[in-house]
């Protein structure tokens, strides 16, 4: 650790550091006014980088370190040169009147820890609006900053305005890990001969003026119990509501949890109350802060949102340490007695507890100016004129200002008159006021509406709208998405029994209690708010099917109905398949059959499904299609018929397509044998005489004349068991073989013939026979 400077002198004497952490120990030196007394830290103190990477097991110490500016000789500027630092995350600059406002610009800029790199400038914000009542000092907006050991400020007054006095630069080092015998800070005044320009304290930084030579800035004050006179009064102005004042602590305070068995008994909330982390949980140091909590009398009439200015690139394991530096800058460098918020979310949606005194009870905060004994706050880590806040962020803060809201029968959609305690002006319109003045304001505001600042940053607060719907609910953009059981047909859907309907909604599902599932307008299954589906099994008939969402208000939404239709009754052929031959070429793999069926369903047909030989689906009312076979294979062709619900039946046919060579046809008259690849077999019979006849006997269901086709055909008159059934005429414009050009199809296998006489036709006479095929 570097040494103390007094005057420009480096001292050998320092803050001794034990292994363990800050030793109790004192800074005893000339020139020095005072005694530093630092509490024994486990795992961490003012040397430690800010890290919350592990999980807070008990209190953590954090440390507070004070460098006064030095301001010019005109009064308009202040400035601390860049020096070396203890380590600290986050700074911010203060005065030593707590009335007096700011009206310069004020840029730090910092040093990241054990680098040689400095951060641009970082203006702070200068209009968060006086303290509590009884505060130590003023000062800006805190700015989370990150580890650092270097630190440079300068302040930029205007003409029309004079600065603050006591200007100084609060440095905060959060601590990290766990605290163990932890005994009350505090500030010894000790005798002194020498100016106390070295150790910067709150009732020193007044007059101090430290050349820029000085380096090494030391630590501030002990709490505010300690170095302020006043009592504590926190209400907003004299003509503010009352407040009750727990029993005052003499003793180091008991468990984090104490608190909450002090104070008004904390009412029911018509919202369900969203996971907050103690203040236990991010390692608040309770000794800092041993006042007792004080409480609203009237109940809590609105939620004021704010966000806490600092940057927005923070991971959100820092967001404890971050908390505990703003919990040591309010109430060590403004001198409050607490933390002024009373939740803090970061920007993961994570809810903290802020000021003490129980998250369920209506605990007096100081974070609106005027507005406090009548409001609760929530501050988001981050700045949010820069960025727009995540829907955690909204999500959190809609689901916590529920809460608080329903406890005290407060719509969070609606408007609430607040009495102002001070007069003010507001950020976000034009409205002014004066003490006393009866102001209506959105029970969800932020804080520039009732304060002359832009918190909780534009974009944040353009959001406000939809923090209100999200908190007052009901669910919003509720639709019915699907209702799956086996099948939809128009707007029917038909299933056996078991159903999943699955929904979407636009409100974010931490703000959703449940969802349910309701058949015929009962209950018939229930999901949690992050669930989009569930199952329900309905019982045979047809049902009105909808959802309804329930909001952490209680407020209830419905979808629209959806009609399911539970069936367990099969499909029906009613015509069998069967098969019989069709027109077309015939080759010897692949033999032209056409397949019917018909199939009907009591509800309502789906398809017709093709297994085998081959996989084919038809829609529900095709009755038929144009297939192959293979010759001389017995191939059987089954079918299943599927309804909308699922349900199934399944019918088949055999058959075995039969090529019969027209050489073993019984001939009579001349016929003269052709040879080519093109015909069956290689050969075929053709013959232009008159009379001439081929005969073929078979035992089957289905035959098919296959002849060759030319433009100088002639035609056939065609016999079926003796008595003559048709005259096929064989011309055709282009040629053909193997053509199936006559078919005959039987209700039944049986023995048949069939025969064929050339007409003689004049002018083309000639046939040219290819065979017949049967189905057998």
């Amino acid at each position: 650790m570097r040494g103390v400077q007094v005057k420009g002198v480096r001292t050998g004497m320092s803050l001794l550091r034990s292994r363990r952490g800050w030793g109790i120990g004192a800074v005893v030196a000339a020139g020095v006014s005072g005694v530093l007394i630092v509490q024994s830290v486990s795992g961490g103190g003012a040397n430690s980088a800010a890290d919350d990477s592990k999980p807070v097991s008990g209190p953590i110490a954090s440390e507070e370190y004070a460098a006064a500016l030095k301001v010019a000789a005109d009064g308009d500027s202040a400035t601390l040169a860049k020096r070396d630092t203890e380590p600290f995350s986050l700074l911010g600059v203060t005065w030593s009147d707590p009335s007096a406002r700011m009206a310069g610009k004020v840029e730090v800029r910092t040093r990241g820890a054990g680098t040689d790199n400095w951060s641009s400038w970082l203006e702070l914000g200068t209009d968060s609006g006086p303290g509590e009542e009884g505060a130590a000092r003023a000062g800006t907006e805190p700015a989370w900053v990150g580890a650092s050991d270097g630190v440079e400020v300068r302040v930029d007054g205007k003409a029309s305005a004079e600065l603050p006095k006591g200007l100084r630069v609060d440095m905060i080092d959060p601590g990290t890990g766990s605290v163990s015998d932890l005994e009350p800070a505090g500030y010894a005044v000790a005798a002194s001969t020498e100016s106390p320009d070295a150790t910067i304290t709150p009732d020193e930084t007044d007059s101090a003026s430290p050349t820029e030579t000085d380096s090494a800035s030391a630590p501030a004050s002990a709490s505010p119990s300690e170095s302020a006179s006043a009592s504590p009064d926190t209400s907003d102005s004299p003509s503010s509501a009352p407040v009750t004042t727990a029993p005052a602590t003499t003793s180091a305070p008991a468990s984090p949890d104490a608190s909450a068995s002090t104070g008004p008994t904390a009412p029911p909330s018509t919202a369900t109350r969203p996971s907050i982390t103690s203040r236990a949980g991010w390692g608040a140091d309770e000794l800092l802060s041993p006042e007792a909590p004080d409480y609203l009398t009237g109940g809590i009439k609105a939620v004021v949102v704010h966000h806490t200015a600092e940057t927005n690139d923070y991971t959100c394991d820092q967001s404890p340490a971050m908390i505990r530096a703003i919990y040591t800058y309010h109430v060590k460098s403004n001198g409050w007695k607490d933390i002024g918020y009373n939740f803090l979310v970061d920007k993961c949606g994570t809810i903290f507890e802020g000021r003490k005194g129980g998250v369920d009870k209506p605990v007096f905060g100081a974070h609106a100016y005027g507005f406090n004994s009548q409001t609760t706050g929530i501050s988001v880590l981050g700045n949010y004129n820069l960025v727009e806040p995540p829907t955690a962020v909204l999500t959190s803060v809609a689901r916590l200002a529920a809460w608080k809201l329903g406890q005290y029968g407060v719509d969070p959609a609606g408007t609430t008159t607040l009495t102002a305690g001070a007069a003010g002006t507001s950020e976000y319109n034009t409205r002014t006021w004066k003490t006393g003045d009866q102001l209506s304001f959105p029970t969800i505001h932020g804080h520039g509406d009732g304060y002359a600042t832009e918190c909780p940053g534009s974009k944040l607060h353009a959001q406000l709208a939809t923090i209100r719907a999200y908190a007052a609910g009901p669910v919003s953009g509720l639709s019915l998405k699907s209702v799956t059981g086996a099948n939809t047909s128009g707007t029917r859907t038909y299933t056996k029994s078991a159903t999943t309907v699955s929904w979407s909604a636009t409100t974010p599902a931490a703000l959703i209690t449940k969802y349910e599932v309701l058949v015929d307008g009962k209950v018939a299954a229930t999901a949690a708010g992050t669930a989009t589906s569930a199952k329900a099994n309905l019982g045979l008939g047809t049902h009105s099917v909808s959802v309804r969402a329930t909001h952490i208000s209680g407020k209830t939404t419905t979808t629209s109905v959806a009609t399911v239709v539970a069936e367990t009754t099969p499909p029906t052929f009613t015509t069998a398949p069967n098969l019989s031959l069709r027109a077309g070429t015939v080759e010897t793999a692949a033999v032209p059959v056409t397949l019917k069926w018909k199939a009907t369903d009591s509800a309502a047909l789906k398809e017709v499904r093709l297994t085998a030989p081959v996989a084919k689906t038809y829609g529900p009312t095709i009755v038929s299609a144009d297939l192959a076979a293979k010759s001389g294979a017995a191939t059987t062709w089954s079918m299943t018929a599927y309804d909308q619900a699922g349900n199934t039946r399944a019918a088949s046919v055999a058959g075995t397509p039969v090529i019969l060579q027209e050489t073993s046809a019984t001939r009579t008259g001349t016929w003269t044998t052709k040879s080519s690849t093109s015909y069956l077999g290689g050969k075929s019979y053709s013959s232009s005489a008159k009379n001439a006849a081929l005969t073929w006997t078979f035992t089957g269901r289905s035959a098919a004349l296959a002849v060759s086709r030319a433009s100088t055909s002639g035609q056939v008159n065609v016999f079926v068991d003796g008595v003559k059934a048709a005259t096929v005429d064989l011309k055709s414009a282009t040629t053909k073989y193997r053509d199936a050009i006559w078919t005959k199809n039987w209700s039944a296998s049986a023995k048949h013939t069939v025969k064929i006489v050339v007409v003689g036709t004049s002018g083309r006479p000639a046939v040219t026979a290819d065979g017949l095929v049967y189905l057998k």
